[in-house]
């Protein structure tokens, strides 16, 4: 059976292009009710700063579905010192942490340092999705630095293609399927901007959601967030399974 996650990086507008949060305003409640239509529950990994302007739908993350971490201010910490990485951790997790446990960490634009990742099993951090096979991670899932990577399977842009082509991907994708979108990939974003920020956004990367968990559903599959791949990874490590 193959095993799906569903990961949010939940974040102002296309970062670093915009700063308004109409992904958080119109998009994150959409998602929310979809995943909610289906009995799904997804991983959102939210930034400190938008958890701190938009704390019911932190809440509501926490408590339907798991909240994770995505950094202080979407940050690029392979340009922070280590000591700016770790204090900007620190106040992430701390304003996560009112919300509920937090476990689960993707670092912004998949760019995090190695020597790094103590910061992070530090802070208690127990599990990873910042690898990524669409970025040339090859090793699967393994234990990396005293954390469970889970790495991200493929780019948003692949689940904004019309649904003639992405379902061919979908076919062909190892368990476990790890997903990544955005809140504001779900509400239209101005053309101005580069491809990748409005190719495929709006009321139609709804209905392909949608479609996507529809497939899944389909074929047999289970969706789990990240704790809970996590928390089989490690019980299956006892019991030798």
């Amino acid at each position: 059976m193959a095993e799906v996650i569903l990961t949010f990086d939940v974040e102002q507008d296309c970062p670093p292009f915009l700063n308004t949060t109409r992904g958080m305003e119109e998009g994150l409640p959409r998602i929310m009710d979809v995943l909610d239509d289906h009995g799904v529950r997804g991983t959102f990994l939210f930034t400190g700063r938008i958890a701190e302007k938009f704390p019911q739908l932190a809440e509501r993350a926490a408590g339907d579905h798991e909240l994770g971490c995505h950094g202080l201010e979407h940050e690029r910490f392979d340009r922070l010192s280590f000591k700016e990485a770790e204090n900007r951790l620190i106040e992430a997790r701390k304003t996560l942490s009112q919300f509920g446990e937090v476990i689960s960490f993707r670092a912004p634009n998949f760019q995090f340092p190695d020597e790094y990742y103590g910061i992070l099993a530090k802070l208690g951090f127990r599990v990873d999705s910042t690898k990524a096979r669409h970025k040339g991670w090859r090793k699967g899932v393994t234990e990396l630095h005293g954390l469970l990577e889970v790495p991200a399977t493929t780019t948003s842009i692949v689940t904004r293609l019309p649904w003639v082509l992405q379902r061919g991907f979908h076919k062909r994708f190892e368990s476990p399927v790890v997903y990544i979108f955005h809140p504001w990939e779900f509400v239209e974003m101005p053309k101005r901007l580069r491809p990748d920020c409005w190719f495929g956004t709006g009321k139609g990367a709804i209905e392909k959601l949608r479609k996507l968990i529809e497939f899944h559903l389909d074929n047999g599959a289970r969706f789990i967030t990240l704790r809970e791949f996590y928390e089989e990874y490690q019980k299956l490590k006892r019991t030798g399974g």
